[in-house]
């Protein structure tokens, strides 16, 4: 699992051939909008999220934010011991400088 700010997380999934951006917010916190491309999986969830990332596939890279960067650091603990390659927004969507889209 990598730490990264959100310039070095921007520059890391547009070299990765294969990724994937996702978001473990809240329902609500996705009304504010969403990075584009982003899945959402609600992280407080925890029955459906394990459900999930038991389900990815672990050929891609997996880009995960949340609004201060601590549920995706969690997120992304459970995703590493699954095999996953993951990346933490560092600080969260609050740090990201890129327009959001409407969910």
């Amino acid at each position: 699992m990598e730490n990264l700010n959100s310039e070095e997380w921007k520059q890391s999934y547009e070299k990765s051939k294969k990724y994937q951006i996702v978001d473990v917010r809240t329902p609500v916190e996705w009304s504010n909008g969403i990075i584009k491309g982003a899945i959402k999986i609600d992280f407080n969830q925890q029955v459906n999220f394990t459900n999930f990332i038991k389900q990815l596939d672990p050929s891609i890279n997996y880009y995960v934010y949340c609004k201060s960067g601590i549920r995706s650091w969690y997120a992304c603990q459970i995703m590493d011991q699954l095999g996953l390659k993951v990346f933490n927004l560092k600080n969260g969507i609050t740090q990201w400088t890129e327009p959001l889209i409407n969910s």
